[in-house]
């Protein structure tokens, strides 16, 4: 006689995939819309300039896209909570895709305009719930890995378009790159059946701005900001900081900025999931003053790259550690409020800090408004230490 026993199986959390299906998909319509921002974001101020807008068209392109991101941001949390994921990401890359296709027509300021505003909509509902659904699908333990996965497939776009972007329209001309851009983001609409059709919880916190007193949100939030002002300053002042005859400089060290950025955030990931994301923000925000200090040497070639490459790995390890921070301090009906707060400050700290350099280095000089750039963000690291348990 045989007898059989039953070997119970048991569910090993560590044992669960990071990349599912689901999350595969999200990544490649992160990817798809990333590109298409990206392809674009020099090309409408080449753009208008070439039509005679000149210098102020092209900063007027930049400024109402971020501003609408701004603005709309504030209200994603609500949107998805009435309508899902599958609406809202629908709606957000048929808003940053479509309208490209109106920039075959005309070159009108004003219409240009309207076009940088429907985009930066569609931009801000995809960045806020895309992070807060990477937030839901990711396993909790893991978390900071997923969003160094996720900062990956974010980053690459940049790398990527940015350079490609301006390059093709010598190649195949205006027209055919705002079909391109168009498309990659409108095909995205093919994964949008394999999100979720609604949040994970019923009750969902909407309030962007509302409970944030002793929520723990604060602290990484202003520090996040802090970092972001950097970082607007940086790409924007520059290339005009530099002599012109030094542009290929300039091209070099952004790049290795774009690259460090997603390098950075995606190791930050892994070993914050295993130490806790709040001893390694210090570190990284020590990383970002640095390079932005090292800028103050405006006129070596080693300390433009150099300080580029330090800002790119602060940058981007501050990015998934204030993340994950703040996930990790609230529950699941909060989500969606700090994807929220944590795009106004990089939005709003890239905007802000661009104006206010911009007003400053007029009668500074570059050096000391650089100067005073790092001595922002290291400010950031005393609350960061605090927060330490």
């Amino acid at each position: 006689m045989t007898t059989t026993c039953e070997i119970p199986v048991v569910d090993v959390p560590a044992a669960q995939r990071l990349v599912t299906g689901q999350f595969a998909q999200l990544l490649a319509m992160v990817f798809g819309s990333g590109l298409s921002m990206y392809l674009l974001t020099s090309v409408v101020p080449l753009y208008l300039a070439a039509s005679g807008s000149g210098g102020i068209g092209a900063g007027l392109s930049t400024g109402a896209m971020m501003l609408s991101a701004v603005g709309v941001e504030l209200v994603v949390p609500r949107m998805l909570a009435r309508w899902g994921y599958r609406v809202v990401l629908g709606l957000g890359l048929i808003l940053l895709g479509a309208p490209s296709l109106i920039l075959l027509l005309t070159a009108s300021l004003p219409i240009v305009l309207a076009v940088c505003v429907i985009r930066g909509a569609g931009l801000a509902i995809l960045v806020v719930g895309a992070v807060a659904l990477v937030a839901e699908v990711a396993p909790s333990h893991r978390r900071g890995e997923a969003f160094g996965v996720y900062g990956l497939a974010v980053g690459l776009p940049a790398v990527i378009g940015l350079p490609l972007g301006v390059h093709l329209t010598n190649l195949i001309g205006f027209d055919a790159l705002f079909v391109l851009a168009a498309v990659a983001s409108l095909a995205g609409l093919v994964t949008v059946s394999a999100m979720p059709q609604t949040t994970s919880v019923e009750e969902q916190h909407v309030k962007v701005l509302g409970g944030l007193r002793g929520s723990g949100l604060l602290m990484p939030t202003f520090v996040f900001a802090a970092v972001t002002v950097a970082a607007g300053i940086s790409v924007t002042f520059l290339p005009l900081a530099v002599a012109k005859d030094k542009h290929s400089l300039v091209a070099t060290a952004l790049l290795m900025q774009a690259i460090t950025a997603p390098a950075a955030r995606w190791l930050a990931g892994r070993y914050a999931d295993r130490i806790g994301p709040a001893k390694l923000l210090a570190p990284a925000l020590v990383f970002a003053a640095a390079g932005a200090g090292a800028l103050v040497l405006i006129g070596s070639t080693v300390a433009i790259v150099v300080g580029s490459t330090l800002f790119g790995i602060g940058f981007g390890a501050a990015q998934n550690l204030t993340l994950t921070l703040m996930y990790n301090r609230v529950p699941k009906s909060r989500y969606g409020q700090v994807s929220a707060l944590w795009n106004l400050a990089y939005d709003g700290g890239w905007g802000i800090g661009a104006i206010i350099f911009g007003a400053v280095v007029a009668g500074t000089g570059y050096p000391l408004a650089f100067g005073l750039t790092a001595a922002v963000v290291a400010v950031a690291v005393v609350p960061a230490v605090q927060s330490l348990p």
